[in-house]
């Protein structure tokens, strides 16, 4: 019987787990969730006999070595500091790992060694990253395939709250790491534009907006996300003018974001909140009734939520922020992605634009839990059934791993729709 180890139960892990226990249910495999603590939404799934789960302290040495030597495939769902700790360990026991995470600078070094102990470390197979690479490179090695040049490539995904459930003057409800959309863009943006390399620092992102516009949704607005230059490389965009990738939210809300960064109210290192006089003079010569609304609905300097002196000014924003934007019970989240090519073919100057949208079923069966663990569970039949033959440190930019997925996801109504 074969065994997948699956490290890290969150929220991000409902749609993987449910698919996980229904595949076992049909496959002679065996489940071991492991995690620090039980979350309810496992519980359920432990009636099954094939499922089982273990408390587990990733610092356990003796126990983690234990769960990874005994399974045929690794998934970490763990925050990503941990994953060179459970790699090291797979390259020790020749077990394959899949997680969704970007690649670290230290999980990259381990190439060579997992080339020599002959497994995979595959990477970035969730959505963004993850779809966001299946998607694009399907179409750039077709496009490649036909002799075509591609001058411009740019791609846009967002976690929002579904238009029916859009209750509040943001327009947004936390879909994912509240913490991580509070820190978002704080190490800048890079990308290249008109052949010119174009650098924004964490003042200058929520400024520097574009608009998108989706089929059948409306107008969007992305903000450049973090560095996308090494995606020429990655994608093999090496005759591209422009490549640019952004984050999508709602027309307006990066202005009124961008309140808080010129403010240094997501700055960790601001020990007080701001003083409600400055806050409201900045509001005053901002001089925006859009900004005023969002402001006035997150009530900030309500007494509540400043109880501790001790507390950080962005713990204090965050704690805000989570009770104002958090999903309800009833609520729908949405995911929306868009790819733009532009490209020469045959002498004529084409584009093409790929969109897709995919909504949660409820508050748990999220649209970002889909859309994060159909990737990776793919992935990991993939890897039961040896149909994967790459080794060491990789990301789903390779055939064999895109186009079986993309398939995959097809099938589950994950897909993209060609203007």
């Amino acid at each position: 019987m074969k065994r997948i180890l699956l490290l890290g139960v969150g929220l991000s892990t409902h749609t993987l787990v449910k698919y996980l226990v229904k595949h076992s249910e049909t496959s002679n495999i065996c489940l071991v969730f492991a995690d620090l603590t039980l979350n309810n939404f496992i519980q359920p799934y432990l009636k099954h006999e094939k499922c089982h789960f273990v408390e587990l302290d990733i610092n356990d040495d003796v126990l983690r070595k234990k769960l990874i030597s005994d399974a045929d495939v690794v998934i970490s769902m763990l925050p990503p500091k941990f994953h060179i700790v459970i790699a090291k360990d797979c390259i020790l026991f020749k077990k394959d790992l899949i997680t969704a995470s970007y690649v670290s600078d230290e999980i990259r070094a381990l190439d060579s060694a997992a080339k020599n102990a002959g497994i995979l470390i595959l990477n970035e197979v969730g959505l963004d990253p993850g779809i966001d690479h299946i998607s694009a490179m399907d179409v750039i090695d077709d496009l490649h395939h036909q002799g075509a040049k591609i001058n411009i490539f740019k791609s846009f995904c967002g976690g929002l709250i579904s238009p029916e459930y859009d209750n509040n003057p943001w327009n947004y409800k936390f879909t994912w790491n509240p913490k991580n959309v509070v820190l978002a863009g704080k190490s800048g943006a890079l990308y290249l534009k008109n052949g010119s390399f174009k650098k924004l620092n964490y003042n200058q992102v929520f400024q520097h907006i574009e608009h998108i516009s989706i089929p059948n949704y409306g107008t969007f607005e992305s903000y450049a996300n973090r560095d996308s230059l090494h995606y020429q490389n990655k994608y093999n965009l090496v005759d591209a003018h422009t490549i640019v990738r952004g984050t999508l939210r709602k027309l307006g809300f990066s202005q009124a974001w961008d309140v808080f960064v010129q403010l240094g109210m997501t700055s960790e290192d601001m020990p007080l909140f701001i003083n409600k006089t400055k806050f409201n003079s900045y509001l005053k010569k901002l001089n925006n009734i859009d900004v005023y609304e969002k402001m006035k609905f997150l009530d900030l300097f309500n007494p509540k939520y400043h109880k501790e002196p001790s507390v950080k000014a962005v713990d204090i924003l965050l704690d805000i922020l989570i009770d104002k934007l958090s999903l309800n019970e009833q609520d729908k989240d949405m995911i929306v992605m868009q790819h733009q090519f532009e490209y020469t073919l045959n002498n004529e100057c084409k584009k093409l634009t790929l969109s897709m949208v995919v909504k949660g079923d409820d508050s748990i069966q999220t649209a970002m839990a889909k859309t994060v663990g159909l990737p990776v569970f793919f992935a990991c039949k993939l890897l039961l059934n040896q149909k994967i033959n790459l080794k060491g440190v990789r990301i789903p930019v390779y055939k064999e791993i895109y186009a079986p997925i993309l398939q995959e996801l097809k099938k589950e109504g994950v897909d993209f729709v060609k203007s």
